[in-house]
């Protein structure tokens, strides 16, 4: 009979030990489970807070960016604007951005899209009108270009930007896939990969002012425009910079 009690009690014994293994065991699982929930969380917190930063500065900034050299501004007195009079000088203007933009033929756009001041835009285009302005003593030549500062899932390959300068018109787009020159709706190709657009402006008089329109859109008829550039985004920015002054 006292046999038969200690084998019992070392059975017991057995058993004790192995729950003892397994407890321990399912809390050294538990605290891996536990150590990657919480790595994965602060991963997911981090995708969030950067793409939060990404949306916040793209709403800050826009969709189009106009901006000239502040030592420009503060030497010569070359100043922007949303309308021709203002009542403080201004080195930087931000459009408005449209999102979910869908593609639409150029020839829709209003006939008087250049007649707006600020921005004004439609449900499928970004129209943007403002003014350099001359408000220093000294006659300036200045150079304006725009830049491509950034551009996803080639959604540039579709886009149209017409800019109008005291009026007149020039629609510009990127050079045909196949490399055979500007798409037949364009006045001009894209200066670069890079760059939209170049220009120089010469006798700029103390007291002138010189009125902008940008206009983007994705144009529907350009083979390009397929599929594939869905979701795609595009940021432009037109920097003005004083070459001369006398």
């Amino acid at each position: 009979m006292e046999e038969k009690v200690i084998e019992r009690d070392e059975r017991n014994k057995v058993v004790d030990v192995l729950e003892l293994r397994r407890t321990a065991k399912e809390a050294k699982r538990y605290t891996v489970i536990m150590r990657v929930f919480g790595i994965l969380v602060i991963i997911l917190i981090a995708v969030v807070a950067a793409a939060y930063a990404v949306s916040y500065f793209y709403d800050k900034y826009g969709s189009f960016t106009v901006k000239i050299n502040k030592y420009d501004m503060i030497d010569q007195g070359l100043t922007l604007s949303e309308t021709p009079d203002y009542e403080r000088s201004n080195a930087r203007l931000n459009a408005d951005i449209v999102y979910d933009m869908t593609n639409i033929s150029g020839e829709d756009l209003p006939d008087n899209i250049d007649m707006v001041n600020g921005s004004h835009n439609g449900e499928s285009y970004i129209a943007y009108t403002f003014y350099l302005i001359n408000s220093g003593k000294d006659t300036l030549t200045y150079d304006s270009e725009m830049t491509i500062e950034n551009v996803t899932n080639n959604v540039d390959e579709a886009i149209r930007v017409a800019l109008y300068v005291n009026g007149e018109k020039t629609v510009y787009g990127k050079t045909k896939s196949n490399g055979t020159g500007k798409e037949s709706d364009c006045d001009s190709e894209f200066a670069s990969s890079t760059k939209v657009m170049t220009s120089r402006r010469e006798k700029f008089a103390p007291g002138d002012k010189d009125k902008f329109t940008v206009v983007i859109w994705l144009e529907g008829n350009d083979p390009d425009c397929l599929d594939n550039i869905i979701g795609g985004t595009m940021k432009l920015g037109m920097d003005f910079k004083i070459v001369e002054g006398t």
